[in-house]
């Protein structure tokens, strides 16, 4: 397995740049991604329409430019997070964890033994259809996967410390918008229960076990930017928005600007 952009910044003390995929599923969009300058791209399988083939063309597309291929999973599902590890999926991103129970399921669906009870395949893409020997592909995995454990509902946030004590987990997720929601403050950004939910995943994750804060960039119900993130301790971002939704601004733009140059 290639190494993990994503985990070395992780391992440097950095925050790594990831944007989203969108619901284009092609994967040029992941080349651009990399293009561009970013770390990781964002595969969402739980709010598009992508299936596992779709997945894969990413997958390749990221390894060709060098950046992380991370994917939220629909939900929680082993059985379907193996399938991702074994087409060489490096981040697996799972949503609404909501206690300690689920976020150590989730490290053993990942891991491979001793770490783990992640199912062994020698023959998978991940191993490189078998060239490389299953014991140093196991060690690879194990240090280079990515995992991501989503804080989204009040229930995850007031189990914090126990989620955080978890070996294994990589990244804790805010997801601003479900929590506004959980907390039954959407619409407001920088709602003081907002913000000191969040406040309560810093300190946590400050104090894990390994795990960084993750927080979208710029978002909405959240507002920072790169430099506010960082000193939040964040280690990893997503930017928004959606590639259909630079698109779509970008062309807005231009027809606007060339229809008022035609009066």
């Amino acid at each position: 397995m290639r190494e993990n952009r994503v985990k070395r910044i992780l391992r440097e003390g950095g925050l790594a740049l990831g944007t989203h995929v969108g619901g284009i599923p092609d994967p040029q969009i992941v080349e651009i991604i990399g293009l561009a300058g970013f770390d990781a791209a964002f595969i969402d399988m739980e709010h598009t329409s992508f299936d596992l083939h779709d997945v894969q063309a990413m997958v390749v597309a990221a390894e060709h430019v060098g950046i992380t291929s991370i994917v939220r999973t629909p939900g929680f599902d082993p059985a379907f997070i193996l399938r991702l590890l074994d087409m060489g999926v490096q981040g697996i991103q799972v949503p609404h964890v909501h206690n300690a129970e689920t976020a150590r399921a989730a490290v053993k669906a990942v891991r491979y033994p001793p770490l783990g009870e992640r199912g062994m395949a020698a023959g998978s893409r991940a191993a490189e259809f078998g060239r490389i020997p299953l014991v140093q592909h196991m060690e690879q995995s194990n240090r280079e996967i990515l995992l991501a454990c989503m804080i989204e509902d009040m229930e995850a946030v007031e189990r914090i410390d126990e989620i955080a004590a978890v070996e294994g987990v990589d990244l804790l997720a805010v997801g601003p918008s479900d929590l506004s929601r959980s907390l039954g403050v959407s619409g407001t950004p920088d709602h003081p229960r907002l913000v000191a939910a969040i406040d309560r995943v810093r300190k946590a994750a400050k104090k894990s076990a390994g795990a960084r804060l993750a927080l979208p960039l710029n978002h909405a119900a959240f507002p920072r930017n790169a430099t506010q993130l960082k000193a939040l301790g964040a280690g990893y971002t997503n930017c928004a928005p959606t590639p259909e939704a630079r698109l779509l601004q970008s062309m807005r733009e231009q027809a606007a600007e060339a229809r008022q140059q035609l009066g």
